[in-house]
């Protein structure tokens, strides 16, 4: 097995030099942190994590606790995590809070207190008040992903406005027939994002004077199916029928297109739809959205937590994560004749 001092002598540098190159920490040159690579590379030598762990009191392991595996948004803010920590050569350590309470209890009391962790990130999990204290008193860089939580140092995201600006979209296209596809109670968990985003849909239609139409407001689960099945719904029904729907995950925009084509409703021309999210699927179905980056997202996290163990004493505060409206081909222009022919 190669050892420390073989990988110093090829460098032409001292074990102490191959040691803060490889681990990251302490100030070595640009040149003499590549020597150290490609004499590590060459002689196929690796950082013993356990050593590493002994003499620098890290473990390198980064503690992330998530809501959802099977979620999509979750998966990709995890994936952007994951990817970011692993070229700083960090693992990562699942903890996945699930509706058990006790499993959940068994995590903030037990699991994250083993000091296996040097940081936790908490992904779009709202965190009772206990439940931030014990994460506080673990005395390691948290960083949560989501909601404000004044005890915690948190990246937020403003679901009330990006569902303003993805109903202003579709206002300032001329339609007043709006429906919205949201979520029913059960879904409506840590944050509160569905009604959030209905919050935010409510507002720009009062601010444009259009009022709310509670025949247009479905309920789905952020599902392409649930979405299928609410737009069937709203299209399917006898009376006034919207000629935009706005739905709160692209999952279910995804889901409404695919009804409108199965009942023959062309998508734009007869209905526009637009989402939230930034669906990978998203540019595939030409589907309007208001992007929030979620592989972004675990980016920033993962980069956050680096710069708290970095530099131990930093704090960072409540920083607003960045959105975009883009504009493809699920929404148009309200012709009139669209409009007259819903009645």
């Amino acid at each position: 097995m190669t050892s420390i001092d073989e990988v110093a002598k090829l460098a032409g540098v001292s074990t102490a030099t191959v040691s803060r190159a490889l681990s990251g920490r302490g100030h070595v040159s640009a040149a003499a942190r590549e020597r150290v690579q490609e004499a590590a590379d060459q002689l196929g030598y690796v950082v013993s994590s356990r050593a590493s762990s002994l003499a620098s009191g890290r473990t390198r392991n980064i503690g992330v606790i998530v809501p959802y595996l099977d979620r999509w948004f979750f998966a990709t803010v995890l994936s952007g995590v994951s990817s970011a920590l692993m070229k700083q050569g960090y693992d990562i350590t699942l903890y996945n809070i699930t509706a058990d309470a006790a499993v959940r209890r068994e995590v903030f009391h037990t699991a994250l207190r083993r000091q296996r962790v040097d940081a936790v990130i908490a992904v779009s999990i709202e965190l009772d008040d206990d439940e931030s204290a014990q994460l506080l008193a673990l005395g390691l860089p948290v960083i949560a992903i989501g909601g404000p939580n004044p005890q915690l140092n948190t990246l937020t995201v403003d679901d009330t406005a990006m569902a303003r600006l993805a109903t202003e979209h579709l206002l300032g296209l001329g339609h007043r027939d709006i429906a919205h596809i949201g979520a029913n109670p059960e879904f409506d968990l840590d944050f509160h994002v569905p009604s959030q985003r209905r919050l935010g849909f409510e507002q720009a239609l009062e601010d444009a004077g259009v009022p709310v139409n509670h025949a247009f407001l479905e309920p789905a689960d952020f599902t392409v199916d649930g979405g299928f099945r609410a737009a069937k719904q709203l299209l399917g029904r006898p009376g006034p029928r919207p000629t935009a729907i706005f739905a709160a995950s692209d999952e279910m925009a995804i889901g409404a297109i695919l009804a409108a084509r199965d009942l023959g409703f062309r998508v734009p021309e007869d209905l526009s739809v637009i989402g939230i999210d930034g669906h990978e699927l998203g540019e595939f179905f030409q589907l309007t959205t208001v992007d929030q980056f979620p592989l972004g997202q675990g980016e920033r996290a993962a980069g956050t937590v680096l710069a708290r163990l970095e530099d131990e004493g930093s704090q960072t505060p409540q920083t607003a994560l960045p959105y975009e409206l883009i504009v493809r081909g699920t929404t148009a222009l309200l012709h009139p004749r669209t409009s007259s022919s819903r009645r």
